[in-house]
């Protein structure tokens, strides 16, 4: 028999994408399945053109945009395709975090594949799903337990928390009949689970793993200002201590650490968090899996009120979210009592709220990777329309490059194989363990293992 084997369908020398393979004899089993932020995406499909609903899997394979892989996609999403449907070939797919880009194509796998999640991880899909327009199809949901083993055939997975900008993310130790390979997920350790990290981190150098799948993110050059949860924290304080008027925030809208930040310096400065109803609606989904009171909740927590946009028709999900709200006219009269998260897709609210010129704007988020960067362009252009003062602060969701390899030096794996990364070059320190992986190129597990 072959040995056990691991195989890159995505992921490869770009960020996100993570489609990883691991084969066992007659078992198959996947890890994570989303689209990159590669530009070759961008080279064929952007703003309004995009893949078909009628045939996603068809259209998105025209391009290479996908693995090309007989027996995982839905015999809907192939349509009349090249690639013919075949009955299911994997017989798991397990899902490290709720990120798009780890998650967001399961909408075109079969549905008769089980797809292995975490219980707070399947809230999530459940928030976003009913909240946008994201849909993940209907699957066998398999909801596993903290560091409980789950088979898949031969293949035996162990998922362990880790600290990451979305909650509820895990890495896994991998068991086959020939070796244990350990794989990180998207992961950090100076956020508030960090202990989490360093947990998984203890487990995969107890395993003695033939081989390491780590992210990294943030190898390689790494320009940009990155904080501590803490760090933003103080400076959030700073801004709202100096400035009287009205102040805004954008953030990622599904990292509930930072919303959490956002809203207690926001009631320590006597003012409410306003969030969005989408906001609103994942929070209230999230929020009893967290020990009580740490996690605010609409229409319970103080100092937390919802933003009504207007538009011509609210969602049924939407309604017991906006009884209460308030309109850019209430929020715009009474500027210096609310810290408003604002999304760049709803900067047009700015037209409404009209902020006194130098009104604090506090961007959570990760600056861009470039000058070039268009969203950045625009956004800096309505900014500077309305006489807003710009202030960066963020913690990242990713380890640094010096972080990542002091983890490499503790974790002695036989073979480390960097993923979602354009830079596996800067893995090179670690020494010759590092192997920087092909696309759709079988790598053997165990004694075999370079």
């Amino acid at each position: 028999m072959r040995p056990p084997t691991i195989r890159f369908l995505g992921g490869v020398r770009e960020i996100g994408g993570n489609k990883i393979l691991i084969e066992d004899g007659p078992d198959r089993v996947l890890f994570d399945f989303g689209p990159s932020f590669s530009p070759r995406i961008e080279a064929y499909y952007v703003d309004y053109l995009q893949p078909r609903s009628t045939s996603l899997a068809k259209d998105l394979l025209e391009f290479d945009l996908i693995p090309r892989v007989s027996g995982l996609y839905a015999r809907e999403a192939l349509a009349d395709g090249d690639l013919k449907y075949v009955a299911p070939e994997i017989h798991g797919i397990f899902v490290s975090h709720a990120h798009a880009d780890h998650a967001g194509h399961l909408g075109i796998v079969d549905p008769e594949i089980p797809v292995h999640v975490g219980e707070g991880t399947r809230t999530l899909l459940e928030a976003i799903g009913t909240s946008t327009r994201m849909k993940y199809g209907d699957h066998p949901w398999r909801v596993f337990r903290d560091r409980e083993p789950v088979r898949v055939g031969g293949i035996e997975v162990v998922p362990y928390p880790v600290d990451h900008s979305i909650p509820f993310a895990y890495g896994f130790l991998v068991r086959t009949s020939e070796g244990t390979i350990a794989y990180t997920g998207d992961f950090r350790h100076h956020g508030p689970r960090a202990a989490d990290t360093h947990a998984f981190f203890e487990a995969v150098a107890r395993e003695r793993v033939d081989g390491l799948i780590i992210e990294g993110t943030r190898a390689g050059p790494d320009p940009r200002h990155n904080l501590s949860e803490e760090g933003v924290r103080s400076e959030v304080d700073g801004v709202l201590a100096r400035e009287p008027n009205l102040a805004l925030a954008c953030t990622y809208p599904r990292d509930v650490d930072r919303l959490t930040t956002l809203h207690a310096a926001a009631a320590d400065a006597e003012r409410s968090l306003v969030v969005s109803t989408r906001t609103a609606h994942l929070l209230a989904q999230v929020s009893p899996k967290f020990p009580t009171g740490t996690v605010p909740v609409p229409g319970t927590s103080e100092h937390l009120r919802v933003y009504a946009r207007k538009k011509r028709v609210s969602y049924l999900w939407e309604r017991p979210y906006l009884e209460d709200a308030l309109s850019a006219e209430e929020v715009r009269a009474a500027g210096r009592k609310y810290v408003l998260a604002l999304d760049l897709a709803h900067f047009a609210e700015l037209i409404d709220l009209r902020p006194p010129r130098e009104s604090p704007f506090i961007h959570s988020m990760s600056e861009p990777f470039s000058e070039d960067d268009v969203d950045d362009k625009v956004m800096h252009n309505w900014l500077d329309h309305f006489g807003v003062r710009f202030h960066q602060m963020h913690a990242s969701g990713h380890a640094s490059g010096p972080e990542l390899l002091a983890l490499l030096r503790t974790a002695g794996a036989r073979t480390v194989y960097p993923v979602h990364t354009e830079h596996p070059e800067a893995f090179a320190p670690a020494g010759p363990s590092v192997r920087s992986p092909e696309l759709n190129t079988p790598y053997p597990i165990g004694a075999s293992t370079p």
